[in-house]
């Protein structure tokens, strides 16, 4: 089938249609070998997120399978590599982890249950359009998130970093407690083992940047508590390893649909499938930044749904756009999804030749891994950042970051509150500014009035900003101050330039305004209002309270018809004159209603 003869309806059904012409020899060569490197990485970090999720190693690698073959055919991005990744793995963990014990068979088909809904809600939300959700979370709150997750995850690792006994599943404080009162317990064959893997890992990732740190990492640990296993004995040692890895395809599963289950799943879901959207969504946005390519973010919200209900039937927990793997893959050079569907055969592959190594892979070495991948979760160097330039923006991460800590529902739900919050309280304040006609000759801009002398009877006033419902009272508060204190001020010109839009709210504010003003013997009027702000105020039926002349466009003159309306015997005594009718005539009077602007 030839492109040109494809309707364009079935590029959003099947949106693999767009990017399937481009296939040829060259991009299956570039796909598997980027394929390759990702199959790579994806065995140890699916297995290290399985393990801060609760869930059997083998899971997180269920999880980078069928998951992440749907997601690449039905996604827009042709780079974004789904599957397990760390916040949703501590999201699924925390969410989960109090209703029953992690890794046993309830757990994980009430998880599985968790996943089919988070993409049942994610299939919903991209088939009705909205993509736009992820907006509002803000890039600070998915910062504080991601460091409080990240602190998570290396709370739940201290038990096997240093061998001592914590229960599954602490709170961050208790774990800190614990880590304090058994300090003196502290095992030190498995600490050894755990502080070699993390340094072999830091030191495999700064000098050996080609070579997947995280394998490596895993082998010096291995190695190394084989041989202390070897010459002490494990009662001595008492080094555990994860245990051998079923190897095969995904099999098939089933998620508990009663009621029950999905009465307690309902809520975490819902937190997943934000979480997990704007992952997807700001990862493939950064990667097409790089490869210019154009994302829909509605279509990407329908290839991580299916990819999760589908998931869901093929034992894969929650899964996501994974910011680590998306990156190798473009590094990678590769062309098109494929490469995700090979990677993902190759992962298969791969499994059954190491599947049965993983008995020799300590859980101290996973620790070390894992406090290695939290550290590189902190960004330090935006969260000094923020907290040094914006206190608002800084008391929105460190609230997300630590309700995190106490809660990850609510510490994210927190921080998404708090955010609209300021912003709304932003936004309600309109920034404005008092100024004055700019002096140059044939100059029709405005300066600020801060040194410069203001028109005893008129204030001229920029309004950066909307006068919607919330923004009410600012503005109207700015207005009667203006009179109040000057109560020679009766009129009010406003530069509308910087003026986006107006409800009913403040159509009515503005209105009563003017009414007010005429009142006094003044007026109300507007330089440079836009067209969709009139023709708001023309259908709310307000241009008759403010005044048909009221309204002066571009580079008119509206100084000479306001001027006219001025006092004239307040003029007479006026040593101000800094309009240039000031200097020639006094004002007459007219009728405002009559103002027309000299163009």
């Amino acid at each position: 089938m030839s492109q040109a003869k494809i309707h364009p309806h079935l590029y959003k059904i099947f949106p693999f249609l767009r990017w399937w012409p481009m296939v040829s020899r060259d991009t299956h060569k570039a796909d598997i070998i980027a394929a390759i490197t990702g199959a790579m990485i994806v065995l140890p970090q699916g297995v290290a997120f399985a393990t801060i999720a609760g869930m059997p190693p083998e899971y997180g690698l269920y999880a980078a399978m069928v998951p992440a073959i749907i997601a690449a055919m039905f996604g827009s991005s042709w780079h974004l590599v789904s599957g397990p990744t760390t916040a949703i793995s501590i999201a699924v963990f925390a969410a989960m982890s109090p209703l029953t014990e992690p890794g046993s068979p309830q757990f994980i088909s009430m998880v599985l249950t968790l996943t089919f809904l988070t993409g049942l809600f994610q299939l919903i939300l991209g088939l009705a359009r909205m993509g736009v959700l992820v907006n509002f979370i803000s890039h600070t709150v998915v910062m504080g998130f991601t460091a409080g997750a990240a602190l998570l995850i290396a709370a739940s690792q201290v038990k096997n970093f240093f061998g001592i006994n914590i229960v599954r599943g602490a709170h961050f404080h208790v774990v800190i407690e614990q880590f304090v009162l058994q300090f003196t317990d502290i095992n030190p064959y498995v600490t050894l083992v755990a502080l070699t893997t993390l340094a072999a890992g830091i030191l495999a990732r700064m000098f050996t940047p080609r070579l997947p740190y995280m394998i490596v990492a895993m082998l010096v640990g291995s190695v190394l508590a084989f041989l202390l296993n070897t010459l002490e004995g494990f009662d001595v040692t008492h080094i555990k390893t994860v245990g051998a890895l079923p190897v095969g395809l995904p099999p098939l599963s089933i998620p508990d649909f009663s009621f029950s289950t999905i009465h307690k799943v309902i809520f975490p879901a819902l937190i997943v499938t934000m979480l997990a959207l704007t992952e997807a969504v700001s990862i493939s946005r950064a990667i097409a930044v790089k490869s210019e390519q154009r994302i829909d973010g509605n279509q990407e919200f329908v290839g991580q749904g299916l990819a999760n209900i589908a998931g869901s039937f093929f034992s894969g927990y929650a899964s996501c756009g994974s910011f680590n793997r998306s990156g190798v893959n473009y590094a990678a050079g590769a062309r098109t999804p494929l490469a995700t569907v090979y990677a993902s055969v190759f992962l298969v592959l791969i499994l059954l030749l190491v599947g049965p190594l993983a008995s020799y892979l300590p859980t101290a070495a996973m620790a070390g891994i894992l406090f290695l991948v939290a550290w590189g979760l902190i960004d330090f160097h935006h969260i000094a950042e923020i907290t040094k330039t914006n206190r608002s923006e800084a008391v929105v991460l460190w609230v997300t970051l630590l309700g995190t800590l106490v809660d990850l529902e609510a510490g994210i739900f927190f921080g998404i509150l708090l955010s609209l919050v300021i912003y709304l309280n932003r936004v309600s304040k309109p920034n404005i500014v008092p100024v004055v006609p700019a002096k140059e000759e044939g100059a029709y801009h405005f300066v600020s009035a801060f040194d410069h002398d203001e028109c005893p009877q008129m204030r001229i006033m920029r309004i950066n900003g909307s006068i919607f419902f919330a923004a009410v009272d600012h503005v109207q508060s700015a207005l009667l101050q203006i009179d109040e204190m000057n109560p020679q001020r009766k009129t009010v010109m406003i530069v509308a330039s910087g003026m986006n839009f107006v409800d009913a709210a403040g159509a009515e504010m503005l209105a009563q305004e003017a009414r007010r003003r005429r009142k006094l013997g003044g007026g109300l009027y507007f330089y440079r209002c836009k067209d969709r702000v009139y023709q708001f105020l023309k259908k709310s039926n307000k241009i008759d309270d403010i005044g048909v002349g009221g309204f002066f466009p571009a580079m008119s003159n509206w100084i000479k018809p306001v001027y006219a309306t001025l006092d004239p015997e307040i003029c007479r005594n006026c040593k101000v004159r800094i309009f240039k009718e000031c200097q020639t005539h006094l004002p007459d009077g007219k009728i405002r209603d009559e103002l027309q602007p000299d163009t």
